[in-house]
């Protein structure tokens, strides 16, 4: 959940899209499939390791992925950033957001978490209103009120049907929409394979310096799939990066929400979970609420070009 398409459409905006939608939607279905498997990973992981040494992992193989991926393509390493405050606490932000995550993932369906998850880039909009001096019409009102009742659908506050721990899911929404305003605010600063660097920088260094106190030594088997949750979070970065270099953003951004197919399909296979209709109709709340907001800006902004022109 914690790895989003805003991150690379954000830290690319500056490369202009060569027209190549499809094979931009095969690489972003790509890298939504390799976030959830991570998230699945993840998830199996914590049934027998601490969180926080999962989560020291998932940093850990990501940096080691992303410093190869840069070293192959003649980067220089570590890449100067111009901006090293806001990229540490960017940074810091996706090291909560990570962590109230996994925190939800030991006790809250998958599918359930993903789809609580989708409320954060309504929180974005929010957020944007207030930091960034962004107008938010009656259309993105009503897309962030839409959103924030499939949330309470799917929560179901005071019936004792999900678990407490799925408010672990509301804080990370919160704390990843700060993580990408912060992302916007770095975009034409440092380019987006200086940003894929530092994602990781802080949550690597703090992880390392907290897992001793948690440490249990894992066996092989739990070392390959440490080693693997790391590299699909990479790996799916670069994907992502890549998908916006090929197609226009509001031709991507719809596909977003098959994350939420994947992790249903996930959660049933790998863990036996089905989110009961009630949460399936949530779901579908939140994802309406999303595309309303989605498709509102597509359509104002020709219409806002037409008013420059003119």
């Amino acid at each position: 959940m914690t790895d989003r398409p805003a991150d690379a459409l954000e830290t690319t905006s500056s490369v202009k899209p060569a027209d190549r939608p499809g094979l931009g939607i095969g690489l972003m279905l790509g890298a939504l499939f390799l976030f959830v498997m991570m998230d699945a990973a993840i998830k199996a992981s914590v049934k027998d390791l601490p969180v926080m040494q999962v989560l020291w992992a998932r940093f850990l193989f990501h940096m080691i992925v992303v410093s190869a991926a840069l070293a192959a393509t003649g980067r220089r390493l570590p890449p100067r950033t111009r901006a090293p405050g806001l990229q540490a606490i960017r940074s810091l932000c996706l090291t909560v957001a990570n962590l109230c995550f996994t925190l939800a993932l030991v006790h809250v369906p998958l599918a359930e978490c993903t789809a609580i998850g989708f409320v954060s880039p309504l929180i974005v909009t929010l957020l944007a209103a207030r930091v960034l001096k962004e107008p938010v019409g009656w259309q993105r009102w009503t897309g962030i009120l839409v959103g924030f009742a499939g949330v309470l659908i799917i929560i179901r506050p005071g019936a004792g049907v999900t678990h407490p721990a799925a408010l672990w899911v509301v804080a990370t929404a919160v704390v990843f929409a700060v993580y990408s305003v912060l992302t916007r605010r770095l975009a034409g600063v440092d380019d987006a394979f200086t940003t894929i660097f530092h994602t990781g920088v802080a949550g690597t260094a703090l992880t390392t310096l907290i897992v001793p106190f948690f440490w249990v030594w894992p066996s092989l088997g739990q070392w390959a799939l440490l080693a693997v949750l790391g590299t699909l979070g990479g790996v799916g970065h670069f994907l992502l990066i890549l998908a916006y270099q090929r197609a226009q953003a509001s031709v991507l951004a719809p596909f977003a929400y098959s994350q939420m197919i994947w992790a249903t399909l996930a959660g049933f296979l790998l863990f036996g979970e089905l989110p009961d209709s009630v949460a399936g109709i949530g779901a579908v709340v939140v994802a309406a609420g999303g595309l309303f907001v989605f498709w509102t800006e597509t359509r104002s902004q020709p219409q806002a070009r037409e008013r420059t022109q003119a």
